[in-house]
């Protein structure tokens, strides 16, 4: 009768993994990278002393269900980052496909930064927090922040949702995303 032996062979050795042994890839393989993940569209809107202001954002996702909280990446240089800051209140409209040239207007096309014409091109109502609710989007979630957190050129807002509104006015039933630097309409 023979018995295998098995030979023992230890793991390599770990490569330092000290904080300098890391570095990030450089930043447009990272945006690159970043154009082949599609995510929703949305029109993140605020209320704050000069009125309503918004952006176009794709930064935007779900972190708990206990307590309902979205997270929303904004850039310190947007003009809604200080009504946002300043009023701890914000609505995550999520764009319906139709509402491609709105959330074109919101995103700043044509250098377009007047609030009141962004605003103009849709049709808008409040839910708790008095932050502008677009009709006819995919759904729109209604928040207060709750903690912000700096990284970079952006702050990251945690927001408590307060109210959720589902969307019955959408029109098509499509959603929009932002894929490989193009938005797509989808069913």
């Amino acid at each position: 009768m023979s018995h295998a032996v098995a030979e023992i062979i230890p793991p390599p050795a770990a490569p330092d993994a000290g904080p300098t042994s890391f570095h990030p890839v450089e930043r447009q393989v990272y945006r690159d990278g970043m154009a082949r993940l599609a995510a929703a569209v949305n029109i993140i809107t605020s209320t704050g002393e000069d009125g309503w202001c918004g952006f176009t954002a794709s930064a935007v996702s779900s972190v708990t269900d206990s307590p309902p909280t979205l997270l929303v990446c904004v850039n310190r240089t947007v003009q809604a980052h200080k009504a946002i800051s300043t009023s701890g209140v914000l609505c995550v409209n999520t764009v319906a496909g139709p509402q491609e040239g709105l959330a074109m207007t919101f995103a700043g096309a044509g250098g377009n930064k007047d609030m009141k014409q962004r605003f103009a091109g849709g049709s808008w109502t409040e839910l708790v927090t008095g932050a502008p609710v677009l009709a006819g989007s995919i759904v729109s979630f209604d928040c207060r922040v709750t903690n912000v957190s700096t990284i970079g050129t952006h702050d990251v807002f945690f927001c408590e949702v307060l109210a959720v509104c589902g969307g019955e006015g959408a029109t098509g039933g499509e959603a929009l995303v932002y894929f490989d630097r193009k938005f797509h309409a989808v069913s």
